[in-house]
């Protein structure tokens, strides 16, 4: 794990993903990796959990039943609320130019499906650092 990640009992990421065994896998490496998981199968499901609260990062599947996952970004980072949350685009989506289509639409980064699971805590936790650094610094956008 990046050791400058600060992992607290209390860093949540909410994944957004409608297929089930996604949602598992993700939500039980993140689980494993000592953070707290909220789970959305849809967009609207996902707007209800964020209605309560704001995780500290949102791993986002572009294509969900209703609204997709594009749309419901550009939502959220309209919001005053959750608009500095970093949303991390996890889409089995791998054509060329559809990680810019992503980062247009908001997303902080991309990652594609099917996912490094040994890789993967590593990777949230360096999007948790980055936006750490981005709220200390005041800045607005991931790099």
């Amino acid at each position: 794990m990046n050791g400058n990640a600060r992992i607290t009992n209390d860093t949540r990421v909410l994944v957004v993903d409608d297929n089930p065994t996604n949602l598992t896998l993700v939500s039980d490496l993140l689980g494993f990796a000592g953070y707290i998981v909220l789970k959305a199968q849809d967009a609207e499901e996902a707007r209800m959990i964020l209605a309560q609260t704001v995780p500290d990062l949102i791993l986002m599947d572009i294509a969900l039943p209703g609204m997709d996952g594009l749309t419901l970004t550009r939502l959220l980072k309209a919001d005053k609320r959750m608009r500095h949350t970093p949303i991390v685009a996890l889409t089995a989506f791998a054509m060329k130019g559809d990680d810019n289509k992503a980062r247009d639409a908001g997303c902080d980064g991309y990652i594609t499906k099917p996912i490094d699971t040994r890789k993967f805590p590593e990777q949230v936790a360096g999007w948790l650092d980055a936006a750490m650094k981005r709220t200390a610094t005041g800045g607005s956008a991931l790099t």
